[in-house]
């Protein structure tokens, strides 16, 4: 499984659309392998599910993520969990595969 991440300064960026840098966590087995830092395609209306399909994604943790971007994600059979704290991305998944991420607040309004 690959998870990615916005991130900015190490931890979850609260904008998804807008970020400079995603974070890329392989689990294999239930444990984390490895983290990868990517640079995702200038920001446009539905580039950034179909970079995250092509790089093999399947889960994506965000802070805030707009109801269009949702949608084209559930399209691409990806999942999304908004409303996620501002942790690092090791932290994060750690949080999913334990069963223990709290998320709240879909932290994006469009």
């Amino acid at each position: 499984m690959k998870v990615a991440i916005p991130v900015a300064e190490g931890k979850l960026a609260v904008h998804f659309g807008h970020v400079q840098e995603f974070a890329l966590v392989h689990v294999n087995d239930g444990k984390i392998e490895k983290t990868e830092s990517l640079t995702p395609p200038p920001h446009e209306p539905g580039v950034l599910p179909r970079w995250v399909e092509s790089i093999g994604a399947t889960l994506v943790i965000a802070g805030g993520m707009g109801h269009k971007a949702q949608q084209l994600f559930a399209e691409k059979n990806i999942t999304v969990l908004t409303g996620a704290p501002s942790e690092a991305p090791e932290v994060l998944v750690r949080q999913y595969l334990e069963n223990c991420l709290q998320t709240g607040v879909n932290l994006c309004d469009h």
